[in-house]
């Protein structure tokens, strides 16, 4: 799902199911991250990394840990940047030489309504009156939960850019389906905040790409060295 969201140039990676990802074996400090953590952690923070890791052999580069640095975001080797996500039933990890691209970042959800209260939490005002319409005229997708996953790929493509914080509030997303269909499409966040130079440009927005299918919603951004 992952890969078709993304642009050739990057390599991606995806375990379905209770996959043997989640039982491939940790490096020595991985295993420290997760030496207390219950057994459904351990096993998605094992999954994901050997997702990684088998990107990194993709691109030629030798697998080694992948240990979470500030905020948790995941430190690359040199040379490479990339996005991981899990959920119930699936993980994925997306790399890319930094040559090729200056960030990315990919989430997915169960494609299921958000819980009680969250959506008022994450939305704005004017993204929630964006997502009526789009349920009135496509009732078959969670555009919720499609939201929710797609400010998580902007985060996860923001912070190594900034090495900042970005709230749900600091972005305005709007999401448009592709032309005879309403099981993918994309997406344009417009920052509220002032973006980070890339290129020599200040970016004022993330492009992202979605799609639904599987009992999932995946979305994926990537950020150019030159944006348009």
């Amino acid at each position: 799902m992952i890969e078709e969201l993304l642009p050739d140039s990057v390599v991606a990676v995806e375990a379905y199911g209770d996959d043997e990802t989640d039982h491939a074996p940790l490096y020595p400090e991985e295993r420290a991250v997760v030496a207390r953590a219950v057994d459904k952690r351990r096993r998605e923070f094992a999954g994901v990394r050997a997702c990684a890791r088998r990107a990194m052999e993709k691109l030629g580069v030798p697998p080694q840990p992948v240990l979470p640095g500030e905020r948790g975001a995941p430190r690359w080797p040199d040379g490479l940047t990339g996005s991981m996500t899990h959920c119930d039933g699936y993980r994925a990890a997306a790399l890319v030489r930094t040559a090729d691209l200056a960030s990315l970042g990919i989430d997915a959800e169960p494609h299921a309504p958000l819980p009680e209260g969250v959506l008022s939490t994450v939305a704005l005002a004017t993204e929630e009156r964006h997502l009526a319409d789009l349920d009135a005229r496509h009732p078959g997708v969670h555009w919720d939960r499609l939201l929710f996953s797609a400010k998580e790929s902007v985060y996860k493509a923001w912070f190594p850019l900034t090495g900042e914080w970005l709230d749900f509030a600091e972005a305005d997303l709007e999401v448009h389906t592709a032309p005879g269909t309403a099981r993918h499409g994309g997406f344009r966040a417009r920052l509220l905040v002032p973006g980070p130079m890339v290129g020599g440009r200040r970016l004022g927005h993330f492009e992202g790409r979605w799609t639904v299918g599987q009992g999932l919603v995946a979305t994926a951004v990537t950020v150019p060295h030159r944006p348009l």
